[in-house]
């Protein structure tokens, strides 16, 4: 199994260049409404969340509950649609969830201002003016949301595998560079490396998602790693017996597996609500 992650600026023809990889790869292409219908099959608004998709959040949504919510959802959302097949999934920061995984070609797309600016003209029949008013609000929100939600830098090539200029490269010319790099890049062994690791994501979210959204065992910045079968739990509680009522509950959802804590008392600990 292979990730192909897709992040790009806007009017960097992502879209077209995903829809063109798929046909190619014959993989399947994951984008924002299979991830909404996906976070909506667990009982949840997906509208709920808009506020913070590809968005930094504004002061006041920040400290709200819904911002870890969106978070949760969304790997939980993401995890579960690339489980089945080698997907194409584009933005979300599904580079930055997927990042060091083997069987993983993390790919950024870009053009140059001039372009974008006719591009946006022809998208959303606007004057030079409004065109540059959405790409400069389009990167303001994708940088501030990679910096919130992920700590990166969303520009930084370091980030990715491969960067592409498609103000010169048309889609199916991008497709199929994008496929000779995921042929020299992801071999039979990182794809099953691959598989592997991603067991081990999802099952770490299903028992993080059991204690706080199931059981709600409340436990600040809960976070899993799972390796060999074993669960490491991590996070902060207001005392010993939370931290043992999450570990018994992992136990008892998930006997196939050993449970371990590394998660932090600080007493009279608490967050904002």
């Amino acid at each position: 199994m292979a990730i192909i992650t897709i992040s790009r600026e806007l009017a960097a023809l992502g879209d077209e260049t995903a829809h063109e990889l798929a046909d190619v790869l014959k993989y399947r292409f994951i984008d924002k409404r299979l991830l909404e219908e996906r976070i909506k099959s667990y009982g949840v608004a997906a509208q709920k969340f808009q506020k913070y998709d590809e968005r930094k959040p504004s002061f006041l949504a920040s400290l709200s509950q819904d911002h870890d919510d969106y978070l949760h959802y969304l790997k939980t959302a993401v995890l579960a649609e690339v489980s089945s097949s080698s997907s194409i999934i584009i933005g979300r920061g599904a580079n930055v969830m997927f990042k060091n995984i083997p069987g993983v070609l993390s790919v950024f797309l870009v053009a140059p201002a001039e372009i974008r600016i006719e591009r946006v003209k022809s998208y959303f029949h606007c004057d030079d003016r409004r065109a540059r008013q959405i790409i400069e609000q389009s990167d303001k929100d994708r940088e501030g949301f990679h910096h919130y939600f992920f700590d990166m830098e969303w520009r930084y090539s370091g980030n990715y595998h491969l960067t592409l200029n498609t103000g010169h490269l048309h889609p199916v010319v991008c497709a199929e560079i994008i496929k000779y790099v995921r042929d020299e890049l992801i071999t039979p062994e990182a794809e099953e490396q691959n598989a592997k690791r991603l067991q081990e994501l999802t099952l770490g979210q299903q028992v993080k998602h059991h204690i706080l959204y199931e059981k709600e065992v409340p436990i600040h910045f809960l976070e899993t790693a799972v390796s060999n079968n074993i669960v490491t739990l991590y996070g902060v509680a207001n005392s010993q017996s939370l931290v043992e009522s999450a570990v018994t509950t992992a136990r008892a959802a998930f006997p196939q597996h050993s449970i371990q804590s590394e998660i932090q008392v600080v007493q009279e600990y608490s967050v904002m609500p």
